[in-house]
C-alpha cells in the first residue's frame, strides 16, 4: 500500500464515497455517473447502472461504453495520487468475457500495480452483482508535461 501523506486529492475522493459521480471532474465521468464505494491509495470500485445509453442493439453493455467506465475509474485512481504532473492513458488492453444487460447494476475496480515516475501501470476489471467477470483491462498512463495546481 501507498503512503500518501496530505493529499487533497485523495482525501477529495475519499469525501465522496457514497456519492453519486454526477459532479466528477471528468465529463465522461458525469456521463457514466457511477457512485464510489471504495476508495483506498492503491484501489478504487464504484458501481454503475447500465442505462438504454450505454448498451448496443441487442441491449448489452458497449464495449466503449465499459472500456470508458475502466479507463475513467483507472484515470481518477491516478489522479488521487497527487501527483505534480497530469497523467494520461498510451494504451488500453481490453478483454470482454461476459454480457450485463440494461438494467443490471456492475461493479469496477481499478488496482494499482505499478507506480513508477513516469509510467503508472493499473489493472482494472468488471462484475456483475453475482461476481462474473464482465470486461477487465490494463493500461499504462504516462506522466505529462500539464503541471497539476
Amino acid at each position: 500500500m501507498l503512503f500518501l501523506g496530505m493529499n487533497p486529492r485523495f482525501e477529495y475522493f475519499q469525501s465522496q464515497v457514497g456519492q453519486s459521480m454526477a459532479q466528477s471532474i471528468s465529463g465522461i465521468g458525469r456521463w457514466l455517473n457511477g457512485t464510489l464505494r471504495v476508495v483506498e491509495p492503491d484501489r478504487m470500485v464504484a458501481d454503475y447502472l447500465i442505462r438504454d445509453d450505454m448498451v448496443n442493439p441487442v441491449g448489452v453493455l458497449h464495449g466503449g461504453a465499459a472500456s470508458a467506465i475502466l479507463d475513467d475509474l483507472c484515470g481518477i485512481l491516478v489522479f488521487s495520487l497527487g501527483r505534480e504532473y497530469g497523467y494520461t492513458s498510451v494504451n488500453l488492453n481490453m478483454d470482454f468475457l461476459n454480457p450485463a444487460r440494461q438494467g443490471d447494476t456492475i461493479t469496477a475496480e481499478a488496482n494499482l500495480m505499478r507506480a513508477g515516475r513516469n509510467i503508472i501501470h493499473v489493472e482494472g476489471r468488471i462484475t456483475n452483482a453475482e461476481g462474473k467477470l464482465i470486461a477487465k483491462c490494463s493500461t499504462n498512463l504516462v506522466q505529462t508535461g500539464l503541471k497539476l495546481g
